[in-house]
């Protein structure tokens, strides 16, 4: 698992006006992450507007990325869901030899106990032809991952190989982080945390500022995971208030933003994804100007 060391970037999904997906500006989008750095590429996670894409817009979506990447770095495909057997279903059919691995997110929506996330999580690793990486979001799922269903997970399951962490709750992380398995990998979920959590020992980032701060971004990961913090700290404290821009209305339309602005992609979406306010987009605008 040490191609998921790093900076991953968890790629949004370009749209054109009419809402059909700009393969262009997906392809113009992978190239430039990868040639600002990234370690690997995640498709399909929910900064891609994945509730508003079909099944069969999933599956283009994933060939396309293995196709544009061409191996040139690792993919990891999301595939998460509430509904266990759904998720099993996918991950039985969906052609998944390019992929490195599977991110999945935390049943949302149903807020399952412990006892459940744990069950999910078990019975899709079973399935998967691939290592799975957990995923605890709870602001968006409305249920927190507590570090004792993590680490049994990690420690019992063997195809369960990382954790992609995005609570914000500090002392969880580095519980998880104290007591995990020696192989299993503690990935932040979070661009403004993600400096201190590498200090704590996390293992890298998935990232969604890396979308428009590809090199920077990757610089900060990689500085910070050489134990040289003072570069690190200076890169973080550069794109700071770029984070808060990013997430202030809503993810992906803050990044979306920050893409139009670069002319890399269209600023549009599907709803009840809306884009950035004026005021927000002129914003990122005069920030970027002086970035």
């Amino acid at each position: 698992m040490e191609q998921l060391k790093g900076t991953g970037v968890a790629l949004v999904t370009p749209f054109k006006a009419d809402e059909s997906i700009d393969w262009n500006a997906l392809e113009n989008l992978i190239n430039y992450v990868i040639e600002g750095g990234v370690d690997y590429v995640v498709t399909l996670g929910t900064t891609g507007e994945t509730p508003t894409l079909s099944a069969d817009e999933k599956l283009d979506l994933m060939k396309f990325t293995f196709e544009k990447v061409s191996k040139r770095v690792p993919v990891v495909v999301g595939i998460g869901d509430y509904n266990t057997r759904d998720v099993v279903k996918r991950l039985e059919k969906c052609p998944l030899d390019e992929a490195a691995a599977i991110l999945s997110v935390a049943p949302y929506y149903s807020k399952p106990t412990q006892e459940g996330i744990y069950l999910h999580y078990k019975t899709i690793a079973a399935a998967s032809p691939k290592p799975i990486i957990l995923y605890n979001v709870p602001g968006r799922t409305g249920r927190n991952m507590t570090a004792e269903t993590t680490l049994r997970l990690a420690q019992e399951v063997e195809n369960i190989v990382a954790m992609k962490e995005a609570s914000g709750d500090m002392q969880q992380c580095m519980q998880i982080i104290r007591d995990k398995p020696k192989d299993f990998l503690v990935i932040s979920g979070d661009d403004a945390l993600a400096l201190a959590q590498l200090g704590c020992g996390m293992d890298g980032v998935i990232s969604v500022a890396a979308n428009y701060f590809a090199k920077d971004f990757s610089a900060l990961v990689k500085t910070a995971l050489e134990n040289n913090f003072p570069a690190a700290r200076a890169l973080h404290y550069k794109m700071m208030q770029g984070f808060d821009l990013m997430f202030s209305e809503n993810n992906p339309a803050g990044i979306k933003a920050f893409l139009s602005h670069a002319g890399i992609i269209g600023n549009y979406f599907r709803l009840p994804v809306v884009p950035a306010t004026d005021a927000l987009y002129r914003q990122i605008g005069e920030y970027l100007k002086q970035y």
